[in-house]
């Protein structure tokens, strides 16, 4: 799952709620979104979490293992995900600007402005050598499957439980629209108007995350617990 901050090839058309299933709060075999990628727009330019090419976000927090340094950055490349054209976003985590983390995020955007994480290619690093790969997984390839990141209107979803991704023992997060018209001020700035998302792990039980996105800007504040991951910089 991505930080900020993550296809099935069951070619059904999607429903306008952008993610279809029974209930709220799909769980393992009954999770079954159905999209076609006839329904996927190139790009992505929800107002929440905008993904222009060349953008790069920067992060700093404290963490019981040093200062953690977040580089996001949306590159031109892209990846087909069963069928479906998706953007490609790097996602490099430095702990006392030693590299810890380099990963490759697949993201597309329906036609009714919802963000879909279609995988990830990710790797830990140790002393600048690969240590894992835990967590990597790709939509329609061994059951893996897709889930929301971003809603086109997350005042329609508040209190609504929604997967953010499924790859059973892989990747199990879900997320939870919890408040809107957040006022947020970090290092890069004050914002207004911010929606603040919950989001957990089936694979963590217990451990909850709070990511606030601003209109504009995309990911500005990422809370844990005692330690804060906020935006010091973004470009351009």
């Amino acid at each position: 799952m991505p930080r900020w901050l993550p296809i099935l090839a069951i070619l059904i058309s999607l429903p306008p709620a952008g993610l279809a299933c029974d209930g709220n709060t799909p769980a393992g075999p009954d999770y079954d979104p159905d999209f076609d990628p006839a329904d996927f727009v190139v790009g992505v330019d929800n107002p929440f979490l905008p993904l222009v090419p060349g953008t790069t976000w920067t992060y700093e927090g404290e963490t019981e293992d040093g200062t953690e340094t977040i580089v996001v950055e949306v590159l031109a490349d892209t990846r087909t995900v069963a069928g479906i054209v998706a953007v490609v976003v790097r996602d490099r985590a430095f702990i006392d600007d030693e590299l810890a983390e380099d990963t490759f995020d697949w993201f597309a955007q329906d036609r009714d402005g919802n963000v879909w994480y279609l995988g990830e290619d990710s790797k830990e690093i140790e002393d600048g050598e690969v240590v894992s790969t835990e967590g990597s997984w790709e939509a329609g390839v061994d059951g893996a499957l897709p889930g929301i990141v971003m809603w086109a209107d997350p005042a329609a979803h508040v209190g609504e439980e929604y997967r953010q991704e499924y790859y059973e023992g892989e990747a199990e997060d879900w997320g939870k629209v919890v408040a809107l018209g957040q006022d947020v001020a970090v290092a890069f700035g004050a914002f207004a108007g911010c929606v603040r998302i919950e989001e957990w792990n089936d694979l963590e039980p217990g451990e909850l995350e709070n990511k606030f996105y601003c209109a504009g800007i995309g990911l500005v504040l990422e809370t844990k617990e005692e330690e804060r991951v906020e935006l010091v910089e973004m470009t351009p």
